[in-house]
């Protein structure tokens, strides 16, 4: 028997550990496999993917070791689960995922592994800056070698926005988009100026409540929903503006009003259903006041 010294760690053995993931979910999708996993599809799968990568912000926020460990799990098995798929269908398996996954790295990272090695992995931009370089600068390279990769040096026919998903979450989809846009310029000069688009929209939505109130019809609850996506896109590019992420941002608040409204419940003289304005303001007061003697966020 091996000493406990000589015995591998965990961490060692990564390879093992992943190639046995990957059997097993061979097997789960097999002939003797189990049936839901065999019921499933890239259409039905979808979902459980974007929960998953929720749950993993959930546990890092919570600073939640054993559950970030767990989670990190359920969110691998996302994508043993696609590549399983999609090599019953002969599109790709794991390893060419892999594969091109550390070319990408290499690719993409000349100043760690060096332009030659950078060039064989498929960087076809010479000339980067690369050494002694800063993050701002790692980014503008990788920006650069992407565009190469992607072709965004392109003809008219095929827009630059193409290469952002229509189905990555809203907030997240906006931000990609202005941040786009405004790399040729197309941004506002100054912060100011987001402000005043934000009271311009507002006054928009503001009428376009008030002609639906008027005229109760499809058509004007459209143009409410409308204008409501615009004064929502304004503020997504004012926390682009101001280098805050709007979906940590809006997490932050939700998190807030959770502790807020549970405190509600718990110090209520009454159901609250009936509590008047009056009350519910006075609780919410106490709350945020409660919050700043603890030392919580605050707004």
């Amino acid at each position: 028997m091996e000493s406990p010294e000589l015995q591998p760690r965990k961490q060692d053995r990564p390879a093992t550990a992943f190639a046995e993931a990957v059997e097993i979910m061979a097997r789960l999708r097999g002939p003797d496999g189990c049936p839901w996993d065999r019921e499933q599809s890239f259409d039905t799968i979808r979902r459980y993917t974007l929960e998953e990568t929720y749950e993993v912000l959930d546990a890092i926020e919570r600073r939640n070791w054993p559950d970030l460990q767990e989670e990190l799990g359920d969110l691998l098995l996302q994508v043993l689960f696609y590549a399983q798929m999609a090599s019953e269908l002969e599109h790709f398996t794991i390893t060419e995922v892999i594969d091109e996954l550390n070319r990408k790295l290499v690719r993409r990272h000349p100043h760690v592994f060096g332009e030659e090695a950078s060039a064989t992995a498929g960087n076809a931009v010479q000339r980067l800056t690369t050494d002694g370089i800063d993050s701002a600068q790692v980014l503008r390279n990788w920006d650069e070698i992407k565009r190469a990769e992607k072709g965004d040096e392109r003809s008219g026919e095929k827009s630059r926005l193409d290469s952002i998903p229509r189905a990555m979450p809203s907030l997240l989809e906006a931000t990609k988009l202005g941040s786009r846009a405004a790399k040729c310029g197309f941004d506002w000069p100054e912060v100011e100026g987001l402000f005043d688009k934000l009271s311009e929209e507002t006054a928009e939505l503001r009428q376009a409540i008030d002609e639906a109130e008027a005229e109760p019809t499809a058509l004007r609850r459209t143009a409410v929903e409308a204008e409501m996506g615009d004064l929502l896109f304004t503020a997504v590019n004012l926390a682009r503006r101001l280098e805050v992420d709007p979906e940590m941002a809006l997490r932050g608040t939700n998190a807030k009003f959770r502790r807020r409204f549970r405190f509600m419940e718990s110090a209520a003289p009454a159901p609250l259903e009936s509590l008047s304005l009056a009350e519910f303001d006075r609780l919410w007061m106490n709350a945020k006041e409660l919050e700043g003697q603890t030392g919580a966020a605050t707004g």
